[in-house]
This record gives C-alpha cells, sequence and structure tokens, in this order.
C-alpha cells in the first residue's frame, strides 16, 4: 500500500515542489527497506516504537519547509492532480486553514469523510442509529452520509487520510496534540484550528482512493476501544470531566445494548457472524476500563 501511495503521488505533483516525509512506526514487514530502495528521494523516519499517529506526523511537520503540509494516509492512492488543485484552491482561499477532498473506497464508491464534531448530541445520534431514518435530515447531521460531496461547504471535521493544512495556520495553534494516539488527533486539531478563526472547508476539487485499515487491520476489538477512548478524551478535553463521563457512559450503554443483541442473535440463530459480534462487544465490554483515558492530563 504505502509503495502503491507513494508512486501515485509522484506521478500526479506536476510541477509543484514538494518534501515527501515518510515515518515508519517501527514496522516489521519490510516498509522502510522498500522506501530506502525504491524511493531514495524520500525523507525517511524510522522510530525503533511505534509513537502513534499524531507523534509520527508532529516528527515530519516540525522538519517541512512548505507553506502547505499534507497529511496523507499510507492506504491511499492519489488520483490526478487532486493535489495540484487543493494547493490552487488554498492559494484563492486565504482565510481556509483546512481543507479535505472526495475520498473513494477501494470498489469507487463514495467514503464520506469529513463531518459535524462529535458533540454529546452528536453521538448520541450515531450509537442509538437515529441517523439511518430517513427523516427529519436533521438525524444526519453528524456525518452527513446523504451529501454527495459534489459541491463545497464548510465542515467541522476533516479526515486525517487526506488533509491539506496551511503551516501558518499550524505556527498559530500549534502541533497535533500527542496525548491521542490514534483516532481523534484530527478532530482536536480541527477543533483547535476552528476556535482560533480558520475555515475548514470541503471542496470536490479532485479524488483519492483510501482502502481504509491498512494500520489497524490487526487489532480487533482493541481498534474499537482506542476510539472510544478517544472520544472520551476529545470531550474531557474541550468540555470538562462531566463532558467526559457523559461520553463514557454514552459509549458503555452503546457496548452494552449491542452485546445484548448480537449474544440474543447468537442464541437465536446459530450463525457464525452473530458469534464473532457477540464475542466482539463482551470483549469491549470486559474492557470497559480502559475507554476512560489513563493520562491525566486530559482531565482539567
Amino acid at each position: 500500500m504505502l509503495s502503491e501511495c507513494l508512486k501515485s503521488v509522484f506521478s500526479t505533483i506536476g510541477t509543484l515542489e514538494v518534501e515527501v516525509f515518510v515515518v515508519d512506526n517501527a514496522s516489521t514487514d519490510g516498509s522502510a527497506e522498500m522506501v530506502e530502495t525504491q524511493f531514495p528521494f524520500v525523507t525517511l523516519i524510522k522510530n525503533t516504537e511505534n509513537k502513534g499517529f499524531a507523534s509520527a506526523n508532529n516528527q515530519a511537520i516540525s522538519l517541512s519547509k512548505g507553506r502547505y503540509i499534507l497529511l496523507l494516509n499510507s492506504d491511499t492512492v492519489v488520483h490526478d492532480i487532486v493535489i495540484c488543485k487543493c494547493v490552487e484552491y488554498m492559494d484563492q482561499n486565504l482565510g481556509v486553514g483546512v481543507m479535505g477532498c472526495r475520498v473513494l473506497n477501494t470498489d469507487g464508491t463514495l467514503q464520506p469523510t469529513c463531518s459535524q464534531y462529535p458533540t454529546l448530541g452528536n453521538l448520541v445520534l450515531l450509537t442509538s442509529g437515529l441517523w439511518r431514518l430517513p427523516w427529519p435530515m436533521f438525524l444526519d447531521r453528524y456525518q452527513m452520509r446523504r451529501w454527495k460531496r459534489t459541491d463545497q461547504r464548510d465542515v467541522e471535521v476533516v479526515s486525517g487520510c487526506f488533509m491539506l493544512v496551511r503551516a501558518s495556520a499550524i505556527e498559530e495553534i500549534g502541533m497535533l496534540d500527542e496525548r491521542f494516539f490514534f483516532f481523534g488527533e484530527e478532530t482536536d486539531w480541527c477543533n483547535r484550528f476552528q476556535q482560533a478563526g480558520w475555515r475548514l472547508r470541503f471542496a470536490p476539487v479532485g479524488e483519492i482512493t483510501h482502502h481504509g485499515g491498512g494500520s489497524v487491520r490487526k487489532l480487533d476489538y482493541k481498534r474499537d476501544l482506542m476510539l472510544s477512548s478517544a472520544m472520551v478524551a476529545l470531550h474531557l478535553k474541550h468540555g470538562g470531566r462531566v463532558a467526559g463521563i457523559s461520553a463514557y457512559v454514552i459509549v458503555l450503554v452503546f457496548n452494552l445494548s449491542r452485546a445484548l443483541f448480537w449474544t440474543a442473535a447468537t442464541c437465536l440463530l446459530r450463525s457464525e457472524h452473530a458469534k464473532t459480534r457477540s464475542r466482539h462487544f463482551l470483549s469491549l465490554l470486559r474492557n470497559s476500563a480502559r475507554v476512560w483515558p489513563t493520562n491525566k492530563t486530559f482531565t482539567p
């Protein structure tokens, strides 16, 4: 995936003057060696331990000299001249601090990136499943899945799989918060940009493909533990202890309801899928204490 990603970048940047960084978080699949062999002109940073998404990106950002920084996941493919188009768009819209483009799944379908901030209300909409109802449209406000991403608009969160950020905006609000290990860091960053007065923008100037799951495929239920913990940490940081506890309860109720549903489905249907989902949510429940962030600096 990383090789495919890098090839797509260099074949689509046109006349842009760029510097490309690859930060290897102690991988064991030969990725770093592949970069050294196939892409010797790339700046490779090899970590001896997995420092997490935020810390790894900060390493590269601190060395970068460009007027824009593009965060790009290794499990993506850049199409046409989307990077050039995004730079052009940012040059023409000086109030925009962060932007994203159209993102496709592997099969070519639309991936609904960019969203509202995950407020407590939006968390309830997501975990309750109310967003699936066709009416009223208000219920779809969080992830905006009915929006076809064919028009430009202001958003509250831009996905970190392809996030173009103005360097001057980073100088103003600071780097990614490294207390977020994996998940939540770009949401926190977007919130800080917005609080500082920068606009976050989605514009359909081009497309990338995001295969998804390239870095988390082996995590099974631990992925959801990390995601849940990041969500609680967001609310602790930006809303205080009451908001953090509320987010924790919402996540707990969601996992409990799903565990009960899939366990009952297992008894009634005896399908392998139901058994797998039941084990997944029961594992989340058994590890509920780990959802609360252990880093006490998140607590005001």
